[in-house]
């Protein structure tokens, strides 16, 4: 690899210098057939470079034409790799510490524009109403089209208290709509609990942090202890779950089951090629559970849904997930920044590929339109890995094209929420079956 990299430094400083390209071409020629650099490509890469140099409009400098060069090979790549220079890998950094300042939403990159992953719950851009499949055109007055992710993230963050304009466009609507949100400090608290009835405990998991794991046990603890020391029965909501950290979702599998396989993961390398079991011992002693997820589910939120299917621990209730089945490892660069690279794909299991697939759930069950123009209920496809641009194929693809902690009583969640009222009504039915069976 070292032979490689100093092939394409003297190659570049054969062309901005005046030296003969033959030295570059000498050195491409010592390393082994699988190492070595097309020189044809090569030679059209320092060509350009150079027709940059002296005929762009602007002058633009090395460096920053060739961190552009790392973008464009990263970002050619997947809509998950990229490189990240030293400012955006401490960004990341601070994104990842579970508080930070913004709107509170994950967000993508599709044909130039941004587009909502999902809102994280409890944050200015949820309380605002922005919706999974989103797409932003416009941050107060700046277009988003042209601008990088990155860029666009940047936008979006500023001081808490102050104000953006979104300008986005949102599927069943006839025109743009024009969102104020005020920014914060978003701090991210990825479990929440409450009872839903007498013996039946609601969870709700938002993104997979390090702590979550933990975090969930304490709140089942909790609800078994409001229950008199037993649950009926769990609904586990993943719902606009964009994912998080691969160890908080083999952590919350491996508590509903009790042997058996989670998840597996295969690459090229063989560091890439991990097996992840469960342990001994059912948090919830073989109770019901329900899982509940949409389209706005993603990554580590399917490697849970998965495994809870395959293994026939929980009914998976909602909508199609969204279907990335690839694992991004962040990788420290010499220069303080780093490239995030997709290194393999999860696999359930039974041997499933999720990726540009998704999760079918073994019940659909739609949000609820009541109070929305009949024409809104239309069928609207919500962003998908599938439709990312440059996504991931997968081998086995066909042709395929809440409040905290408040009671709600039954009635009020027939129209606040359809469909943790239907997970509850089956919930009932599961737990009234397993008491028959005993």
């Amino acid at each position: 690899m070292s032979v490689n990299s100093k092939s394409i430094t003297l190659l570049l400083a054969g062309t901005l210098f005046g030296a003969s390209l033959s030295v570059g071409q000498n050195i491409l020629a010592t390393g082994n057939s699988s190492n070595t650099l097309p020189l044809e490509q090569m030679r059209t890469f320092t060509d350009v470079f150079s027709r940059i140099k002296s005929d762009y409009v602007e002058e633009v400098s090395d460096e920053e034409l060739l961190e552009y060069a790392i973008r464009g090979m990263l970002n050619g790549l997947d809509p998950h790799s990229a490189y990240l220079n030293t400012e955006e890998f401490n960004e990341l950094r601070i994104g990842t510490t579970g508080e930070f300042g913004g709107l509170g939403i994950e967000v993508g990159m599709e044909d130039g524009f941004v587009k909502v992953v999902s809102p994280i719950d409890d944050t200015p851009a949820a309380r605002a109403g922005m919706q999974s499949g989103d797409l932003i055109i416009r941050l107060d007055k700046t277009p988003v089209k042209g601008l990088t992710l990155n860029d666009a993230v940047k936008l979006m963050r500023g001081k808490p208290g102050s104000i953006i304009n979104l300008t986005v466009i949102r599927e069943g609507e006839d025109k743009p709509l024009s969102v104020d949100i005020e920014r914060a400090v978003i701090k991210t608290t990825s479990v929440r609990n409450r009872m839903l009835d007498d013996d039946y405990g609601y969870l709700r998991i938002s993104n997979f942090q390090t702590k979550t794991t933990a975090d969930m046990l304490k709140a089942i603890k909790k609800m078994k202890a409001d229950s008199d020391g037993s649950l009926s029965g769990l609904v586990l909501d993943l719902r606009n779950n964009p994912g998080g950290v691969l160890s908080g979702a083999v952590g919350v599998s491996d508590a509903f089951l009790n042997s058996g396989m989670i998840v597996y993961t295969d690459g090229r390398e063989d560091d890439s090629k991990l097996r992840y079991d469960a342990t001994t011992g059912d948090i919830l002693d073989g109770k019901p559970l329900v899982v509940l997820v949409n389209g706005g589910s993603a990554s580590a939120s399917e490697i849970v849904a998965g495994a809870m299917q395959d293994h026939g621990r929980a009914v998976i209730m909602g909508t199609k997930t969204f279907g990335k089945g690839s694992v991004q490892t962040i990788q420290d660069l010499q220069t303080g920044g780093a490239v995030k690279l997709t290194t393999s794909r999860y696999f359930t299991p039974d041997g499933r590929s999720i990726q540009a697939l998704g999760i079918e759930p073994d019940i659909e069950t739609k949000p609820n339109t009541w109070n929305k123009p009949e024409e809104e209920d239309s069928d609207y496809t919500p962003l998908t890995e599938s439709s990312l641009s440059g996504h991931l194929s997968n081998n086995d693809e066909k042709d395929e094209e809440e409040g905290e902690d408040s009671d709600n009583s039954d009635e009020d969640l027939v129209f606040e929420d359809f469909q943790l009222y239907e997970a509850l009504n089956l919930l009932k039915g599961l737990s009234i079956l397993s008491a028959i069976d005993k």
